[in-house]
């Protein structure tokens, strides 16, 4: 499943895909594999994603049902 909330948020503080992945830590590739929906990130990716970003773990990986 895409995550549009990662994107949205990431497009929201004005980032590209490479600017939140050398924040991260990680490839370019790993945020659009992310974004995509085609990689899992560990929980801490995730949080280092959320601090990057001034989001809750939440606001962009809890699924609404």
């Amino acid at each position: 499943m895409k995550n549009l909330k990662l994107k949205s948020a990431r497009a929201a503080k004005d980032l590209s895909q490479a600017d939140l992945a050398q924040m991260c830590g990680v490839s370019r590739q790993t945020i659009n594999a992310i974004e995509k929906g085609d990689y899992n990130p560990t929980i801490n990716l995730c949080i280092s994603i959320c601090q990057a970003l001034d989001v809750t773990l939440n606001d962009l990986f809890w699924e609404e049902v």
